[in-house]
């Protein structure tokens, strides 16, 4: 489940109300999303995704679910179900790395940073739009104010301005402009 919601950049409810009917079982190599606002989108998957699928899909509980993902219990697997197994994972990912702890790891997390990892693959904010399955590319424009690669090209491509150290010298024009008007009486009072 990480795996694809990362891979695919899915929503949870999209994650959640996955199909069996929308894999392309034969090749594991495309998933087929509905997703917010009835759009559709199919995915390519990585071959480690695909893989991951398919080890799933040996493991799957027996069901008559028509969901991909089922708990225990074999029904189909619920939001808050997919937090508690992302948070016992963040938990297990701790003990072996203690930075993440302190991280707000959620499942919208793991979305955005499909975002990202897209955007700096392709520089083009339309195809992380595509990716994501949003609506307009307002939508996605906030992973390019997110993203500081483009800050850091933009700034290496200027140069700095050359100043001399040294102190403020107010020029005379400026001084006995600023004098005149101390002198002026101020009739308001």
């Amino acid at each position: 489940m990480l795996h694809l919601a990362f891979a695919a950049g899915m929503r949870v409810s999209e994650l959640v109300g996955l199909r069996l009917d929308q894999i392309d079982r034969q090749t594991m190599s495309s998933v087929h999303i509905m997703g917010k606002g009835r759009r559709e989108r199919v995915l390519p998957l990585w071959k480690e995704t695909a893989a991951a699928v398919k080890a799933w899909l040996k493991a799957r509980p027996v069901s008559g679910a028509p969901e991909l993902f089922c708990n225990a219990r074999a029904q189909a697997m619920t939001r808050s179900g997919f937090e508690y197994i992302l948070s016992k994972h963040v938990a297990t990912a701790a003990r072996r790395a203690p930075s993440i702890a302190g991280k707000g790891v959620s499942p919208h997390v793991l979305r955005h940073t499909c975002a990202m990892h897209t955007l700096q693959a392709t520089r083009d904010v339309r195809k992380v739009s595509l990716w994501l399955g949003h609506a307009s590319l307002q939508s996605t424009e906030v992973y390019l104010r997110a993203d500081p690669t483009e800050k850091l090209e933009a700034l290496a491509a200027m140069t700095p301005p050359m100043l001399s150290p040294g102190r403020f010298r107010a020029p005379d024009k400026l001084l006995a402009m600023l004098s005149a008007a101390r002198r002026k009486p101020n009739y308001a009072e």
